[in-house]
Protein backbone atom coordinates (compact mmCIF):
# COMPACT_ATOMS: atom_id res chain seq x y z
CA UNK A 1 0.00 0.00 0.00
CA UNK A 2 1.21 3.52 -0.85
CA UNK A 3 2.05 6.39 1.82
CA UNK A 4 -0.94 8.16 0.15
CA UNK A 5 -3.59 5.61 0.60
CA UNK A 6 -2.56 4.56 3.52
CA UNK A 7 -2.82 7.97 4.65
CA UNK A 8 -6.43 8.16 3.31
CA UNK A 9 -7.58 4.99 4.77
CA UNK A 10 -6.12 5.91 8.00
CA UNK A 11 -7.89 8.91 7.55
CA UNK A 12 -11.40 7.90 6.66
CA UNK A 13 -10.82 5.05 9.39
CA UNK A 14 -10.63 8.24 11.99
CA UNK A 15 -14.45 9.24 10.83
CA UNK A 16 -15.59 6.19 12.45
CA UNK A 17 -16.43 8.00 15.61
CA UNK A 18 -18.56 10.32 14.24
CA UNK A 19 -21.28 10.90 11.35
CA UNK A 20 -22.01 14.11 9.07
CA UNK A 21 -25.51 14.95 9.90
CA UNK A 22 -25.69 16.84 6.82
CA UNK A 23 -25.76 13.29 4.84
CA UNK A 24 -27.78 11.45 6.69
CA UNK A 25 -27.68 9.55 10.10
CA UNK A 26 -25.32 6.85 10.30
CA UNK A 27 -27.39 3.32 10.22
CA UNK A 28 -26.64 1.74 14.12
CA UNK A 29 -27.70 2.55 17.90
CA UNK A 30 -27.45 5.03 20.13
CA UNK A 31 -29.44 6.17 23.57
CA UNK A 32 -29.39 8.66 25.85
CA UNK A 33 -26.05 8.20 27.66
CA UNK A 34 -24.23 6.29 25.12
CA UNK A 35 -20.88 8.27 24.33
CA UNK A 36 -21.71 11.81 22.71
CA UNK A 37 -19.62 15.21 22.85
CA UNK A 38 -16.90 17.13 21.32
CA UNK A 39 -13.36 15.19 21.19
CA UNK A 40 -10.06 15.96 20.15
CA UNK A 41 -6.55 13.54 19.45
CA UNK A 42 -4.45 11.56 17.77
CA UNK A 43 -4.19 8.70 15.89
CA UNK A 44 -1.06 6.44 15.49
CA UNK A 45 -0.42 4.10 12.30
CA UNK A 46 1.72 1.78 11.34
CA UNK A 47 2.07 3.18 7.87
CA UNK A 48 1.37 6.70 8.25
CA UNK A 49 2.68 7.88 11.81
CA UNK A 50 0.92 10.13 13.84
CA UNK A 51 -2.14 12.69 12.90
CA UNK A 52 -4.08 15.43 15.22
CA UNK A 53 -7.76 15.27 14.46
CA UNK A 54 -10.53 16.70 16.31
CA UNK A 55 -14.64 15.59 16.10
CA UNK A 56 -17.83 16.32 17.43
CA UNK A 57 -20.24 13.13 18.10
CA UNK A 58 -23.74 13.61 18.75
CA UNK A 59 -27.11 10.98 19.54
CA UNK A 60 -30.07 12.18 17.25
CA UNK A 61 -33.36 9.78 17.50
CA UNK A 62 -31.34 6.62 17.94
CA UNK A 63 -28.87 7.36 15.72
CA UNK A 64 -25.46 8.97 15.93
CA UNK A 65 -24.27 12.17 14.51
CA UNK A 66 -21.46 14.42 13.99
CA UNK A 67 -18.38 14.94 12.22
CA UNK A 68 -14.70 14.87 12.11
CA UNK A 69 -12.10 17.40 11.22
CA UNK A 70 -8.63 16.01 9.82
CA UNK A 71 -6.24 17.46 7.19
CA UNK A 72 -8.30 16.42 4.46
CA UNK A 73 -11.75 17.00 5.27
CA UNK A 74 -14.61 14.86 6.72
CA UNK A 75 -16.21 11.52 5.98
CA UNK A 76 -19.00 9.52 6.08
CA UNK A 77 -20.04 6.74 9.15
CA UNK A 78 -22.65 3.45 7.61
CA UNK A 79 -23.25 2.03 11.01
CA UNK A 80 -22.48 2.25 14.72
CA UNK A 81 -23.65 0.92 18.13
CA UNK A 82 -22.24 1.22 21.62
CA UNK A 83 -22.58 -1.51 24.01
CA UNK A 84 -20.97 -2.66 27.57
CA UNK A 85 -18.65 0.11 27.44
CA UNK A 86 -17.30 -0.30 23.41
CA UNK A 87 -18.02 1.81 20.76
CA UNK A 88 -17.91 0.18 17.49
CA UNK A 89 -18.16 1.64 14.26
CA UNK A 90 -17.70 0.82 10.70
CA UNK A 91 -17.24 3.12 7.30
CA UNK A 92 -17.08 2.53 3.70
CA UNK A 93 -15.94 5.03 1.23
CA UNK A 94 -14.45 4.78 -2.62
CA UNK A 95 -14.90 1.36 -1.97
CA UNK A 96 -12.73 1.01 1.02
CA UNK A 97 -14.12 -0.18 4.16
CA UNK A 98 -12.96 0.05 7.77
CA UNK A 99 -13.51 -0.54 11.49
CA UNK A 100 -13.20 0.88 14.51
CA UNK A 101 -13.21 -0.37 18.32
CA UNK A 102 -12.94 2.39 21.15
CA UNK A 103 -13.71 2.24 24.83
CA UNK A 104 -15.41 4.96 26.63
CA UNK A 105 -12.95 5.83 30.01
CA UNK A 106 -14.03 9.41 31.65
CA UNK A 107 -13.63 11.94 29.23
CA UNK A 108 -11.47 9.58 26.75
CA UNK A 109 -11.91 7.22 23.91
CA UNK A 110 -8.98 4.96 23.29
CA UNK A 111 -9.01 1.87 21.22
CA UNK A 112 -7.50 0.64 17.86
CA UNK A 113 -8.62 0.50 14.11
CA UNK A 114 -8.08 -1.76 11.29
CA UNK A 115 -8.17 -0.31 7.98
CA UNK A 116 -7.12 -2.72 4.82
CA UNK A 117 -3.60 -4.02 5.38
CA UNK A 118 -2.64 -1.16 7.72
CA UNK A 119 -3.73 -0.52 11.75
CA UNK A 120 -2.99 1.70 14.44
CA UNK A 121 -4.06 3.30 17.76
CA UNK A 122 -6.72 6.35 18.57
CA UNK A 123 -6.65 8.20 21.53
CA UNK A 124 -8.93 11.12 21.84
CA UNK A 125 -10.00 13.29 24.81
CA UNK A 126 -13.55 15.19 25.29
CA UNK A 127 -13.09 18.78 24.95
CA UNK A 128 -16.79 19.55 25.42
CA UNK A 129 -19.45 17.65 26.47
CA UNK A 130 -22.45 16.92 24.00
CA UNK A 131 -25.94 18.72 25.71
CA UNK A 132 -28.40 17.71 23.32
CA UNK A 133 -28.41 14.04 22.36
CA UNK A 134 -31.44 14.30 20.27
CA UNK A 135 -30.84 17.61 18.52
CA UNK A 136 -33.94 19.93 17.23
CA UNK A 137 -35.12 20.36 14.32
CA UNK A 138 -33.55 23.88 12.62
CA UNK A 139 -35.91 26.97 13.65
CA UNK A 140 -36.90 25.35 16.53
CA UNK A 141 -37.27 27.25 20.30
CA UNK A 142 -33.63 26.38 21.60
CA UNK A 143 -32.69 27.93 24.93
CA UNK A 144 -30.13 31.16 25.18
CA UNK A 145 -27.47 29.33 26.53
CA UNK A 146 -28.00 26.81 23.72
CA UNK A 147 -27.65 29.20 21.05
CA UNK A 148 -24.82 30.50 22.81
CA UNK A 149 -22.94 27.11 22.58
CA UNK A 150 -23.57 27.29 18.80
CA UNK A 151 -22.31 30.54 18.66
CA UNK A 152 -18.93 29.91 20.04
CA UNK A 153 -18.57 26.72 18.12
CA UNK A 154 -18.83 28.61 14.98
CA UNK A 155 -16.44 31.46 16.04
CA UNK A 156 -13.57 29.16 17.78
CA UNK A 157 -13.92 26.06 14.86
CA UNK A 158 -14.81 28.22 11.50
CA UNK A 159 -11.79 30.14 11.29
CA UNK A 160 -9.51 27.76 12.58
CA UNK A 161 -10.79 24.62 10.36
CA UNK A 162 -10.65 27.42 6.64
CA UNK A 163 -7.62 27.31 5.01
CA UNK A 164 -6.96 31.04 5.22
CA UNK A 165 -9.98 33.01 6.55
CA UNK A 166 -8.38 35.91 6.71
CA UNK A 167 -7.30 36.34 3.39
CA UNK A 168 -10.13 38.44 2.22
CA UNK A 169 -11.32 39.82 5.66
CA UNK A 170 -8.83 40.90 7.93
CA UNK A 171 -8.94 39.52 11.65
CA UNK A 172 -10.21 42.62 13.00
CA UNK A 173 -12.63 43.40 10.91
CA UNK A 174 -14.42 39.82 11.73
CA UNK A 175 -13.66 40.16 15.32
CA UNK A 176 -15.67 42.88 14.88
CA UNK A 177 -18.76 41.90 13.57
CA UNK A 178 -18.40 38.59 15.55
CA UNK A 179 -18.45 41.13 18.82
CA UNK A 180 -21.49 42.88 17.47
CA UNK A 181 -23.26 39.89 17.08
CA UNK A 182 -22.59 38.57 20.22
CA UNK A 183 -23.86 41.56 22.22
CA UNK A 184 -27.47 41.04 20.28
CA UNK A 185 -27.78 37.28 20.27
CA UNK A 186 -29.46 36.90 22.77
CA UNK A 187 -32.56 39.10 21.47
CA UNK A 188 -32.50 37.42 18.33
CA UNK A 189 -34.97 34.77 17.01
CA UNK A 190 -33.50 32.19 15.17
CA UNK A 191 -33.91 32.67 11.60
CA UNK A 192 -31.94 36.31 12.73
CA UNK A 193 -29.55 34.17 14.19
CA UNK A 194 -28.94 32.06 10.76
CA UNK A 195 -28.83 35.23 9.33
CA UNK A 196 -25.97 36.72 11.87
CA UNK A 197 -24.16 33.32 11.25
CA UNK A 198 -24.35 33.55 7.57
CA UNK A 199 -22.91 37.18 7.18
CA UNK A 200 -20.36 36.11 9.37
CA UNK A 201 -19.24 33.23 7.25
CA UNK A 202 -19.70 35.34 3.77
CA UNK A 203 -17.29 37.79 4.96
CA UNK A 204 -14.65 35.20 5.11
CA UNK A 205 -15.29 35.73 0.96
CA UNK A 206 -15.17 32.47 -1.09
CA UNK A 207 -18.48 30.77 -2.33
CA UNK A 208 -17.35 27.55 -0.52
CA UNK A 209 -18.16 28.94 2.68
CA UNK A 210 -21.30 29.84 4.40
CA UNK A 211 -24.07 28.22 6.29
CA UNK A 212 -26.43 26.03 4.51
CA UNK A 213 -30.38 26.59 4.91
CA UNK A 214 -31.34 23.37 6.82
CA UNK A 215 -34.36 21.44 5.50
CA UNK A 216 -37.03 23.47 8.06
CA UNK A 217 -36.35 26.72 5.70
CA UNK A 218 -39.94 27.79 4.72
CA UNK A 219 -39.47 27.55 1.34
CA UNK A 220 -42.33 29.60 -0.51
CA UNK A 221 -43.88 28.57 -4.30
CA UNK A 222 -42.90 31.39 -6.42
CA UNK A 223 -39.78 31.90 -8.66
CA UNK A 224 -38.18 35.07 -9.41
CA UNK A 225 -35.73 35.65 -11.72
CA UNK A 226 -33.54 38.99 -12.82
CA UNK A 227 -33.72 40.47 -15.96
CA UNK A 228 -31.47 43.48 -16.71
CA UNK A 229 -32.82 45.55 -13.60
CA UNK A 230 -35.94 43.69 -12.88
CA UNK A 231 -36.86 40.86 -11.03
CA UNK A 232 -39.43 38.72 -12.29
CA UNK A 233 -42.39 36.22 -11.62
CA UNK A 234 -41.37 33.72 -13.72
CA UNK A 235 -43.32 30.15 -11.67
CA UNK A 236 -45.63 30.32 -9.25
CA UNK A 237 -48.43 27.87 -8.12
CA UNK A 238 -52.53 27.50 -8.30
CA UNK A 239 -53.82 30.06 -7.10
CA UNK A 240 -51.50 32.71 -7.83
CA UNK A 241 -51.26 32.68 -11.34
CA UNK A 242 -52.31 36.23 -12.09
CA UNK A 243 -48.78 37.04 -10.83
CA UNK A 244 -46.68 34.87 -13.53
CA UNK A 245 -44.56 37.57 -15.40
CA UNK A 246 -45.41 40.65 -12.70
CA UNK A 247 -42.58 42.63 -12.05
CA UNK A 248 -41.56 42.44 -8.72
CA UNK A 249 -41.68 45.67 -6.71
CA UNK A 250 -41.16 45.39 -3.34
CA UNK A 251 -41.73 42.22 -0.42
CA UNK A 252 -44.07 43.47 2.10
CA UNK A 253 -42.90 46.78 3.11
CA UNK A 254 -39.32 46.95 1.51
CA UNK A 255 -38.88 47.58 -1.62
CA UNK A 256 -37.28 45.48 -4.23
CA UNK A 257 -34.12 47.39 -4.57
CA UNK A 258 -33.57 47.35 -0.21
CA UNK A 259 -34.58 44.11 -0.43
CA UNK A 260 -31.86 43.21 -2.64
CA UNK A 261 -29.14 45.02 -0.63
CA UNK A 262 -30.46 43.32 2.39
CA UNK A 263 -29.72 40.09 1.02
CA UNK A 264 -26.48 40.73 -0.84
CA UNK A 265 -25.36 40.59 2.56
CA UNK A 266 -25.49 36.41 2.55
CA UNK A 267 -23.32 36.36 -0.61
CA UNK A 268 -19.56 36.08 -0.50
CA UNK A 269 -17.53 39.20 -0.53
CA UNK A 270 -14.60 38.66 -2.20
CA UNK A 271 -16.70 36.77 -5.59
CA UNK A 272 -18.02 38.28 -8.50
CA UNK A 273 -21.23 40.09 -8.62
CA UNK A 274 -23.06 37.89 -10.90
CA UNK A 275 -22.72 35.42 -8.28
CA UNK A 276 -24.56 37.16 -5.60
CA UNK A 277 -26.86 38.26 -8.21
CA UNK A 278 -27.63 34.38 -8.94
CA UNK A 279 -27.81 33.62 -5.09
CA UNK A 280 -29.99 36.84 -4.16
CA UNK A 281 -32.59 35.14 -6.26
CA UNK A 282 -33.00 32.37 -4.39
CA UNK A 283 -33.00 34.24 -1.13
CA UNK A 284 -35.86 36.44 -2.39
CA UNK A 285 -37.93 33.33 -1.96
CA UNK A 286 -36.66 31.45 0.78
CA UNK A 287 -38.96 32.89 3.66
CA UNK A 288 -36.44 31.92 6.45
CA UNK A 289 -33.55 34.37 4.93
CA UNK A 290 -36.90 36.83 4.38
CA UNK A 291 -37.57 36.49 8.09
CA UNK A 292 -34.17 36.99 9.33
CA UNK A 293 -33.04 40.00 7.44
CA UNK A 294 -36.08 41.68 8.75
CA UNK A 295 -37.93 41.79 5.66
CA UNK A 296 -40.96 39.19 6.19
CA UNK A 297 -42.86 39.25 10.03
CA UNK A 298 -43.54 35.72 9.54
CA UNK A 299 -41.01 33.34 8.13
CA UNK A 300 -44.31 31.24 6.37
CA UNK A 301 -46.05 34.13 4.58
CA UNK A 302 -44.69 36.69 2.52
CA UNK A 303 -46.54 39.35 0.59
CA UNK A 304 -44.98 39.92 -3.03
CA UNK A 305 -46.16 43.55 -4.67
CA UNK A 306 -46.26 43.25 -7.93
CA UNK A 307 -46.85 45.31 -11.16
CA UNK A 308 -48.13 44.40 -14.65
CA UNK A 309 -46.85 45.57 -17.82
CA UNK A 310 -49.37 48.30 -17.84
CA UNK A 311 -48.10 49.47 -14.68
CA UNK A 312 -50.85 48.44 -12.12
CA UNK A 313 -49.63 47.33 -8.56
CA UNK A 314 -51.33 44.79 -6.90
CA UNK A 315 -50.23 42.29 -4.29
CA UNK A 316 -50.36 38.47 -3.39
CA UNK A 317 -49.43 36.21 -0.29
CA UNK A 318 -47.10 33.57 -0.84
CA UNK A 319 -47.10 30.84 1.99
CA UNK A 320 -44.34 28.35 2.74
CA UNK A 321 -45.45 24.77 1.99
CA UNK A 322 -44.39 21.77 4.42
CA UNK A 323 -40.78 20.58 4.26
CA UNK A 324 -40.09 18.05 1.69
CA UNK A 325 -43.66 18.95 -0.15
CA UNK A 326 -42.94 19.55 -4.06
CA UNK A 327 -44.99 22.09 -5.85
CA UNK A 328 -46.99 21.91 -8.80
CA UNK A 329 -45.44 24.77 -10.75
CA UNK A 330 -46.81 27.16 -13.67
CA UNK A 331 -44.73 28.70 -15.35
CA UNK A 332 -44.53 31.80 -17.43
CA UNK A 333 -42.52 30.04 -20.11
CA UNK A 334 -44.18 28.96 -23.18
CA UNK A 335 -42.04 25.74 -23.68
CA UNK A 336 -39.20 25.04 -21.81
CA UNK A 337 -35.98 24.74 -24.27
CA UNK A 338 -33.58 21.98 -24.89
CA UNK A 339 -31.21 23.33 -22.24
CA UNK A 340 -33.99 22.94 -19.30
CA UNK A 341 -35.20 19.52 -20.43
CA UNK A 342 -34.21 15.89 -18.46
CA UNK A 343 -33.37 17.99 -14.99
CA UNK A 344 -33.02 14.78 -13.33
CA UNK A 345 -30.50 13.50 -15.48
CA UNK A 346 -26.49 14.60 -14.84
CA UNK A 347 -25.11 14.19 -18.57
CA UNK A 348 -27.42 13.81 -21.31
CA UNK A 349 -26.68 14.59 -24.88
CA UNK A 350 -29.06 14.52 -28.38
CA UNK A 351 -27.67 14.93 -31.70
CA UNK A 352 -29.63 17.44 -33.57
CA UNK A 353 -29.36 16.45 -37.21
CA UNK A 354 -30.46 19.93 -38.78
CA UNK A 355 -27.57 21.89 -37.26
CA UNK A 356 -24.98 18.80 -37.42
CA UNK A 357 -24.41 19.31 -33.61
CA UNK A 358 -24.12 16.97 -31.09
CA UNK A 359 -25.60 19.00 -27.74
CA UNK A 360 -24.76 17.44 -24.47
CA UNK A 361 -26.08 19.13 -21.02
CA UNK A 362 -23.51 18.34 -18.33
CA UNK A 363 -24.95 18.81 -14.88
CA UNK A 364 -22.50 17.41 -12.44
CA UNK A 365 -18.68 16.86 -12.75
CA UNK A 366 -18.90 12.83 -11.20
CA UNK A 367 -19.49 9.58 -12.20
CA UNK A 368 -18.75 10.35 -15.70
CA UNK A 369 -16.70 7.07 -17.18
CA UNK A 370 -20.05 5.92 -18.61
CA UNK A 371 -22.04 8.98 -19.98
CA UNK A 372 -18.71 10.39 -21.01
CA UNK A 373 -17.98 6.98 -23.30
CA UNK A 374 -21.57 7.52 -24.94
CA UNK A 375 -21.22 10.64 -25.93
CA UNK A 376 -17.73 9.68 -27.77
CA UNK A 377 -19.56 6.92 -28.96
CA UNK A 378 -22.33 9.46 -30.52
CA UNK A 379 -19.52 11.54 -32.03
CA UNK A 380 -18.14 9.04 -33.83
CA UNK A 381 -21.43 7.25 -34.80
CA UNK A 382 -22.84 10.77 -35.79
CA UNK A 383 -19.54 12.41 -37.01
CA UNK A 384 -20.94 16.03 -35.91
CA UNK A 385 -19.48 19.33 -37.24
CA UNK A 386 -20.04 20.97 -33.56
CA UNK A 387 -20.06 19.15 -29.78
CA UNK A 388 -21.79 21.43 -27.27
CA UNK A 389 -20.42 20.91 -23.65
CA UNK A 390 -23.12 23.01 -21.60
CA UNK A 391 -21.96 23.76 -18.28
CA UNK A 392 -24.52 26.36 -17.33
CA UNK A 393 -26.32 24.66 -14.30
CA UNK A 394 -23.39 22.35 -13.67
CA UNK A 395 -22.67 22.44 -9.80
CA UNK A 396 -19.53 21.10 -9.52
CA UNK A 397 -18.01 17.88 -8.16
CA UNK A 398 -14.67 16.38 -9.10
CA UNK A 399 -12.58 18.70 -11.40
CA UNK A 400 -10.09 15.46 -11.87
CA UNK A 401 -13.31 13.84 -13.04
CA UNK A 402 -13.91 16.49 -16.19
CA UNK A 403 -10.08 16.26 -17.40
CA UNK A 404 -10.34 12.05 -17.89
CA UNK A 405 -13.38 11.74 -19.09
CA UNK A 406 -13.92 15.11 -21.01
CA UNK A 407 -11.05 17.57 -22.03
CA UNK A 408 -8.56 15.29 -22.30
CA UNK A 409 -10.32 12.74 -24.67
CA UNK A 410 -12.00 15.60 -26.23
CA UNK A 411 -8.43 17.20 -27.44
CA UNK A 412 -7.68 14.38 -28.81
CA UNK A 413 -10.90 14.58 -31.53
CA UNK A 414 -9.03 16.22 -34.20
CA UNK A 415 -12.11 17.21 -36.25
CA UNK A 416 -14.09 18.65 -33.45
CA UNK A 417 -11.23 20.20 -31.07
CA UNK A 418 -11.00 22.71 -33.65
CA UNK A 419 -11.80 26.43 -33.56
CA UNK A 420 -16.05 27.29 -34.59
CA UNK A 421 -16.24 23.31 -33.84
CA UNK A 422 -16.34 23.11 -29.95
CA UNK A 423 -18.16 25.15 -27.85
CA UNK A 424 -18.59 25.35 -23.72
CA UNK A 425 -21.89 27.02 -22.31
CA UNK A 426 -21.13 29.06 -19.40
CA UNK A 427 -23.33 30.88 -16.78
CA UNK A 428 -22.81 32.79 -13.33
CA UNK A 429 -23.64 29.22 -11.75
CA UNK A 430 -21.29 27.38 -13.59
CA UNK A 431 -19.46 26.61 -10.22
CA UNK A 432 -16.79 24.79 -8.78
CA UNK A 433 -15.54 21.80 -10.72
CA UNK A 434 -17.46 22.71 -13.72
CA UNK A 435 -15.43 26.44 -13.41
CA UNK A 436 -11.95 24.96 -12.90
CA UNK A 437 -13.02 22.24 -15.85
CA UNK A 438 -14.08 25.53 -18.08
CA UNK A 439 -10.96 27.37 -17.43
CA UNK A 440 -9.37 24.14 -18.70
CA UNK A 441 -11.04 23.75 -21.79
CA UNK A 442 -9.73 27.13 -22.63
CA UNK A 443 -6.96 26.67 -21.93
CA UNK A 444 -6.40 22.41 -23.01
CA UNK A 445 -8.60 22.70 -26.30
CA UNK A 446 -9.83 25.04 -28.75
CA UNK A 447 -13.35 25.42 -27.33
CA UNK A 448 -14.96 28.90 -27.37
CA UNK A 449 -16.48 29.90 -23.96
CA UNK A 450 -20.12 31.15 -24.64
CA UNK A 451 -22.36 33.05 -22.13
CA UNK A 452 -22.51 35.21 -18.94
CA UNK A 453 -19.55 35.57 -16.83
CA UNK A 454 -19.05 32.47 -14.43
CA UNK A 455 -19.89 33.98 -10.80
CA UNK A 456 -16.76 32.21 -9.00
CA UNK A 457 -13.34 33.42 -9.37
CA UNK A 458 -11.10 30.77 -10.67
CA UNK A 459 -8.39 31.28 -8.18
CA UNK A 460 -10.10 30.80 -4.88
CA UNK A 461 -10.01 28.97 -2.07
CA UNK A 462 -12.18 25.34 -3.05
CA UNK A 463 -12.41 22.64 -1.58
CA UNK A 464 -15.70 22.44 0.79
CA UNK A 465 -15.94 20.63 4.12
CA UNK A 466 -18.58 20.96 7.03
CA UNK A 467 -19.18 21.13 10.47
CA UNK A 468 -22.82 20.51 12.24
CA UNK A 469 -23.64 23.12 14.95
CA UNK A 470 -23.26 20.60 18.55
CA UNK A 471 -27.82 21.64 19.39
CA UNK A 472 -29.49 23.34 16.04
CA UNK A 473 -28.15 21.12 13.28
CA UNK A 474 -26.92 23.91 10.84
CA UNK A 475 -24.18 23.08 8.87
CA UNK A 476 -21.80 25.44 7.96
CA UNK A 477 -19.36 24.64 4.90
CA UNK A 478 -15.79 25.71 4.68
CA UNK A 479 -12.99 25.70 2.46
CA UNK A 480 -9.95 23.80 3.11
CA UNK A 481 -7.68 24.33 -0.30
CA UNK A 482 -6.50 27.04 -2.62
CA UNK A 483 -6.69 26.27 -6.03
CA UNK A 484 -5.57 28.49 -9.30
CA UNK A 485 -7.16 27.97 -12.35
CA UNK A 486 -5.91 30.57 -14.76
CA UNK A 487 -2.51 31.85 -14.98
CA UNK A 488 -2.41 35.50 -15.68
CA UNK A 489 -4.48 38.28 -16.04
CA UNK A 490 -7.59 39.69 -14.31
CA UNK A 491 -9.40 36.83 -11.65
CA UNK A 492 -12.62 35.88 -13.82
CA UNK A 493 -13.27 33.31 -16.31
CA UNK A 494 -15.58 35.97 -19.37
CA UNK A 495 -17.10 34.23 -22.35
CA UNK A 496 -15.16 34.54 -25.60
CA UNK A 497 -19.18 35.41 -26.69
CA UNK A 498 -21.41 36.76 -24.25
CA UNK A 499 -25.10 36.38 -24.53
CA UNK A 500 -27.56 37.53 -21.90
CA UNK A 501 -31.06 35.76 -22.20
CA UNK A 502 -34.15 38.76 -22.23
CA UNK A 503 -37.15 38.67 -20.28
CA UNK A 504 -38.32 37.95 -23.93
CA UNK A 505 -36.55 35.09 -24.91
CA UNK A 506 -37.69 33.65 -21.18
CA UNK A 507 -41.29 34.02 -21.85
CA UNK A 508 -40.61 32.59 -25.55
CA UNK A 509 -38.92 29.62 -24.15
CA UNK A 510 -35.98 30.55 -26.44
CA UNK A 511 -32.21 29.44 -25.40
CA UNK A 512 -30.49 32.09 -26.88
CA UNK A 513 -27.01 31.19 -26.19
CA UNK A 514 -27.24 27.38 -27.87
CA UNK A 515 -28.91 29.15 -30.62
CA UNK A 516 -25.88 31.38 -31.40
CA UNK A 517 -24.01 28.43 -31.57
CA UNK A 518 -26.38 26.24 -33.66
CA UNK A 519 -26.76 29.13 -36.19
CA UNK A 520 -22.89 30.02 -36.32
CA UNK A 521 -21.49 28.79 -39.50
CA UNK A 522 -18.96 25.59 -38.87
CA UNK A 523 -15.14 27.15 -39.81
Amino acid sequence: MTTDRARRLLLISLLLVTVMAVRGAAIGDCKLGDPTGNFAGTALSRQVGKLEVSFSLQCSNGHYEGELSTPVGNFLVTAGRYETGQLHLQLAADGSSVTIEVKLEGDSLQGSFVSGDDQGTIDLRRTEQSRTTNPVKPGANLSKQQWREDFAFFVRELPKRHANAFHYTPREKFEAAVAALDQHLDHLNPDEIYVGLDRLANQIGDAHTYVEFPADDANLPIEIRQFGDAYRVVALVQGNEKGLGARVVGIANTPIARARELAASLTPRDETPELASARIEGFLTTGMALHGLGITKDRNVAHYRLAGDGGKEFTIEVRALPTGSEPQWISAARQVPLSGQGPEDKFWCKYLPDARTLYCNVRQILNLTDPAREMLGLVDQQRPDKLVIDLRQNSGGDFNEGLKHLIHPIGELNKVNRKGHLFVLIGPNTFSAAMSNAAQFRGQTEAMLVGQMIGERPNSYQESRQMTLPNSGWVVHYSTQYYKSVASGENVIRPDREIIPSWEDYVAGRDPVLDWVLNRKAE
